[in-house]
C-alpha cells in the first residue's frame, strides 16, 4: 500500500503543471503584480489584463516560453508609461512561443514592445501610441521584433514612433497584415529580413510608408524575398522627425514604398496615392560602408501592377522645383537611382509594369551625392511572371493561435 502511494506521488511530481490564468487589475500595486506574474508564469500560462488604465513607472519584461498576455482590447486595457522613469522599452520579451494580444501601450520612453530572439511570436490587436503626436523625443519603435524566426503582426496599430511604427529586423518567416501605421517616420519597415509578407495594411501620414531595407554592419545580413501586396499607402507627408544620425532620417517626406539594397522584392496590388516625393523608390544604399558581407545594390525588385496616381507634385529632394519643371509639373511615380550590381550584370536591379512611368537619377556609383545626379526618363525591362518565393510569411501555427 505504501509502495503504491509513493509511486503515485512520484508520478504526480513529474507530471506537467496545469496552465494557470493570472488576472491583473489596474490600481495601486498593479505594476508590481504584473511584473511578478510575468516572472512567475510557466509555459502555457495566460496573464489577463482587466480593462482599465495601468500607470507604470518602469518597463516590464518576460522571459518565459509559451506565455500569453491578453487584455480586454486595445482601447480598454492600457499600459500608460507617461511617468516612466527609465529610457527602456515598455515591454521586453526574450522568450519563444509568446502571444501578445488585445492591449495598448502609451508613451513609453523607449520602444513600445521589443522582442529579441523570440521565435514564433504573435502580436495581435496591439496598439502603441505616443499621444503627443510626431516628436523626435518619442521612442524609436512601436512594435519591434528582432532576431526571430516566425513573426506575426496582425490587426495592430502604431502612431508617433520616431523611427518605425512596425519594424521587423534581422528575422525570417514574417507576416505583417491588417495593421495601421500612422504619424511615424517609417510606417512599416522590414530590415535585413527574409521571407516576409506585408499585406492588407493602412499606412498614412508617415514620412515614408513602407520601407524594405538592407543595411551593413548588423549581425544578420542579406534581406530579401519580400512580398508587399494589397496595402493602402496614402498621404505619407509628415516632415521627417527622426533624431539626428538615424538612418531613416534620410527618408524624404512623401515617400510611399521604398526598397533599398534588397533582393527579390515583389510589390503588387497596392493603392499608392498622394505621396508627394515618390510613390515608389528603388535605390542602392546611399552611404559608405566597410562590411565585406554587404551588397548595397537592389536586385530583382519588381514594381508590378499597382493602383497609383500620376506621381509626385512636391518632392522633398534637392532641386525639387527644377525637377518638377523638367517633367512638366509632376514627377513620374517611380524613381530609381539608376544603379545596379556591377558584380552581377545579368541580374536586373528593377523591372516594372509597363503602365508605371519612372525617372532615374542616373548616378554612376554607389554613395554618389545627389548633387551629381543627371535626372532623366527611366528605362528598365517589364517584369515577367512572378517567381517562386517558396514558403514565405509567418508559420501557419501562429495564425492558428488566433482562431
Amino acid at each position: 500500500m505504501r509502495r503504491l502511494a509513493l509511486g503515485a506521488l512520484l508520478l504526480l511530481s513529474t507530471a506537467p503543471l496545469a496552465a494557470e490564468t493570472h488576472t491583473i487589475a489596474p490600481g495601486k500595486g498593479a505594476q508590481e503584480r504584473l511584473q511578478e506574474a510575468l516572472i512567475l508564469a510557466r509555459p502555457g500560462d495566460e496573464i489577463v489584463l482587466e480593462a482599465g488604465r495601468y500607470t507604470l513607472t518602469d518597463g516590464l519584461s518576460l522571459d518565459v516560453d509559451g506565455v500569453t498576455v491578453r487584455g480586454a482590447g486595445p482601447a480598454l486595457s492600457v499600459l500608460d508609461f507617461t511617468t516612466q522613469q527609465g529610457a527602456g522599452e515598455g515591454l521586453l520579451v526574450t522568450s519563444d512561443e509568446v502571444t501578445l494580444r488585445d492591449f495598448a501601450l502609451e508613451n513609453p520612453k523607449g520602444d513600445g514592445i521589443k522582442s529579441k530572439g523570440a521565435d514564433n511570436i504573435v502580436y495581435h490587436r496591439i496598439r502603441v501610441t505616443w499621444t503627443g503626436g510626431p516628436k523626435p523625443e518619442n521612442g524609436a519603435y512601436g512594435i519591434y521584433p528582432v532576431e526571430s524566426t516566425g513573426v506575426l503582426v496582425s490587426h495592430s496599430e502604431v502612431s508617433g514612433a520616431s523611427d518605425a511604427g512596425i519594424y521587423v529586423g534581422q528575422s525570417k518567416k514574417i507576416t505583417v497584415r491588417n495593421s495601421i501605421a500612422t504619424d511615424n517616420v517609417a510606417g512599416i519597415e522590414i530590415e535585413n529580413s527574409r521571407d516576409a509578407i506585408v499585406t492588407d495594411n493602412y499606412v498614412s501620414r508617415n514620412t515614408g510608408g513602407i520601407l524594405v531595407f538592407d543595411l551593413p554592419g548588423l549581425p544578420v545580413m542579406g534581406g530579401g524575398n519580400v512580398l508587399v501586396k494589397n496595402n493602402l499607402v496614402s498621404g505619407n507627408n509628415t516632415p521627417n522627425f527622426a533624431p539626428p544620425g538615424n538612418i531613416v532620417g534620410g527618408v524624404p517626406r512623401g515617400t510611399g514604398i521604398m526598397v533599398m539594397a534588397n533582393e527579390k522584392v515583389w510589390v503588387e496590388d497596392n493603392v499608392v496615392m498622394d505621396n508627394p516625393t515618390a510613390p515608389f523608390m528603388v535605390i542602392a544604399y546611399t552611404q559608405g560602408f566597410d562590411d565585406a558581407r554587404y551588397n548595397p545594390y537592389p536586385r530583382e525588385v519588381v514594381i508590378a501592377d499597382n493602383t497609383v496616381d500620376a506621381g509626385a507634385t512636391d518632392p522633398d529632394l534637392p532641386g525639387g522645383e527644377m525637377l518638377l519643371a523638367a517633367f512638366g509639373g509632376t514627377l513620374p511615380p517611380l524613381v530609381s537611382d539608376g544603379l545596379s550590381d556591377p558584380g552581377s550584370p545579368d541580374i536586373a536591379a528593377l523591372a516594372t509594369h509597363p503602365d508605371i512611368r519612372g525617372w532615374s537619377l542616373n548616378l554612376s556609383r554607389q554613395g554618389q551625392p545627389l548633387a551629381e545626379a543627371q535626372p532623366g526618363p527611366l528605362d528598365v525591362p517589364a517584369y515577367t511572371s512572378p517567381w517562386d518565393m517558396g514558403e514565405i510569411g509567418a508559420p501557419a501555427d501562429l495564425e492558428a493561435r488566433l482562431q
